[in-house]
């Protein structure tokens, strides 16, 4: 928990919130599967300054106008409830998205200064890889035409920032770009970060993080914005919102987690949604 500003919060909160910063009102917003920080984000800004936006949820693949508390066991009935319609995974990928132009967040198990990320595997043998990351869903496919995409990442180190990816599941400012455009913002647990010039580019250090602290985590050379700010925390409402309407659980939290305190967390927010069965 930090104190900054006017009134305490945790890194979670504030990564929430500097997602919410990036949406505008009326934007189509799409969201993939396992990513409640980026729908904490999401609801956030609707629920304060873009009330006339729209979701695009790869969550019972539907389109909504309505947001819903985040939740683990009720998250499906909840988004299908409020869906104005709903779609195949292919027909939104190569028809819906390309025509309506949303702002999407992904997550890069690995990312390169060219915004260029893997999601596939770590370990340069695909058949035995040293770690099998979630996969590319509509990655290939949504990277090569969005005129630009978001990107988070909840724990920054030389795991994710290398100067070579292992493969290549997202284009990012690429010579072999046709189309479309690469990132153009980037927020992790120490600071934000834009791709001016096609490169990534620090513009802002979270409060208490140190720059020596960005390099030291980063696997390339990091390019500075003429003058690095420091990021504004959540305000008090900001906080208010967070924890007792856009996500009461804590579900966005699980991004930060792994290993037996994630499991543990699980069972939490499952026997406080009334999922589990006694014993």
């Amino acid at each position: 928990m930090k104190s900054h500003g006017d009134a305490e919060w945790t890194v979670d909160e504030l990564l929430a919130v500097c997602i919410a910063r990036q949406i505008a009102d009326g934007d189509v917003l799409a969201q993939g599967l396992a990513t409640p920080l980026v729908a904490a984000g999401y609801l956030l800004a609707w629920h304060t300054h873009a009330p006339h936006s729209y979701f695009a949820s790869a969550i019972g693949q539907s389109v909504c106008r309505e947001g819903a508390p985040l939740g683990l066991a009720t998250a499906e009935v909840l988004w299908l409830d409020r869906g104005l319609n709903a779609f195949g995974f292919v027909s939104g990928v190569l028809d819906l998205l390309p025509a309506v132009k949303p702002i999407e967040f992904f997550r890069p198990g690995q990312l390169d200064a060219e915004g260029n990320f893997n999601n596939i595997a770590i370990g340069r043998n695909l058949r035995r890889p040293r770690l099998r990351l979630p996969g590319v869903g509509g990655i290939p496919d949504v990277t090569t035409y969005l005129p630009a995409s978001y990107l988070y990442v909840p724990r920054h180190s030389r795991v994710t920032f290398v100067r070579k990816l292992d493969r290549i599941s997202g284009l990012g400012h690429s010579p072999r770009r046709t189309k479309g455009g690469g990132p153009c913002y980037l927020v992790t647990d120490l600071g934000e970060f834009d791709f001016a010039g096609g490169r990534m580019r620090l513009v802002s250090l979270h409060p208490g993080v140190s720059l020596d602290e960005v390099k030291r985590r980063t696997g390339f050379d990091l390019d500075l914005a003429p003058q690095v700010g420091e990021t504004a925390p959540p305000t008090a409402e900001q906080i208010r919102l967070l924890r007792n309407v856009v996500d009461p659980f804590g579900v966005r939290r699980l991004e930060f987690l792994s290993g037996p305190e994630r499991r543990e967390t699980m069972r939490s927010i499952l026997a406080q949604e009334g999922a589990l069965r006694p014993g």
